[in-house]
């Protein structure tokens, strides 16, 4: 008599190689799917014109999103980047009259602040990231609206407006500023030692502790850094939209720069920063948005889609984990 082996196992041990590769490369693919898709399908996708707005629409989100993925790889979340943003915002109206580097330093500054704070509440005082970001989540917004009494206010300064609508060379700032950024983030998680702790502290905390690590100070500066960019990614929006409206910048931006993360290829588990992949993430998340839209369908559909793919990309880490 005999006797077969489970068949599940040996589909379980097939499909792994599959998601491996999903998680590796499945980003980039679906970018080049999209993209392949538009210029056949879409009318004057392959313009200049066309080409120059994806890029200035995803700056901000990619901006973000390299924040939040140094914060993810700590096995963390911040969900008041958005509220960062509309800090920034409204500060910048508020000290333009003193010139625009006090006013810039000011609205980073105030990024800066939002991240100690998640910082301190996460690494000393203990409390789960997205309860301690949920805090300014609410309230930094609602200080933002203080702020600004309420109220949209057009934003006039020419050298402010610049940085919104300038080029150089014939590339917006703001995609200068986008790809600039992630080189650095890149740089900072591959080649420094505060990188290398990160990713650490985000695979194993207590053993990065056990290790002398100094997980408390690079917690903390970890969320710094996501507060600042989300405060400078304010700057840039509220400079190409020439007005301060505290009220709507920013607005489920947290959702957006997760999910080019968590696309990207970056676990939510922690211990690795995708860079690139975040880059691609934030790229995907703007194409499929345009495309939808341009052919003739709601917002809503894009939405629907978005969670599509967040499910699709977290289930592949899990598969690839579970080898």
């Amino acid at each position: 008599m005999t006797t077969r082996a489970p068949a599940a196992p040996a589909r379980a041990a097939a499909t792994r190689p599959v998601a491996a590769w999903f998680q590796e490369y499945g980003v980039y693919a679906a970018v080049a799917v999209l993209l392949l898709f538009n210029a056949v399908f879409t009318d004057h996708f392959l313009t200049a014109d066309n080409l120059r707005t994806q890029l200035i629409q995803v700056a901000p989100i990619v901006i973000v999103s390299l924040g939040m993925a140094l914060v993810i790889g700590t096995e963390g979340v911040d969900l008041s980047v958005g509220s960062a943003m509309a800090l920034a915002a409204a500060l910048l109206p508020l000290y333009l009259g003193y010139g625009l580097v006090p006013a810039l330093v000011i609205a980073v500054l105030a990024g800066a602040v939002v991240g100690a704070i998640n910082g301190t509440l996460v690494s000393v005082v203990g409390l789960q990231p997205i309860v301690a970001t949920l805090a300014l989540f609410v309230g930094g917004r609602g200080l933002a609206l203080v702020m600004a009494d309420g109220r949209l206010k057009q934003i006039v300064n020419p050298d402010l407006l610049a940085l919104g609508t300038g080029s150089l060379l014939g590339v917006p700032l703001v995609v200068l500023v986008a790809g600039g950024l992630a080189i650095l983030v890149a740089l900072l998680v591959h080649r420094t030692t505060f990188g290398r702790q990160v990713v650490a502290i985000g695979g194993n905390r207590s053993a990065a502790a056990l290790a002398g690590l100094p997980v408390k100070r690079v917690l903390t500066g970890v969320y710094i850094l996501c507060g600042v960019f989300a405060a400078l990614a304010g700057v840039l929006a509220t400079a190409r939209l020439t007005a301060s409206d505290p009220s709507s910048l920013g607005t489920l931006m947290e959702l957006s720069a997760i999910t080019a993360v968590v696309v990207g290829g970056t676990p939510l588990s922690g211990g690795s920063v995708r860079v690139l992949g975040t880059v691609a993430g934030a790229l995907l998340m703007q194409l499929l948005r345009a495309t939808l839209v341009t052919h003739d369908l709601p917002d809503s559909t894009a939405q629907i889609a978005q969670a599509a793919i967040i499910v699709a990309a977290v289930y592949v880490a899990r598969e690839r984990r579970s080898r």
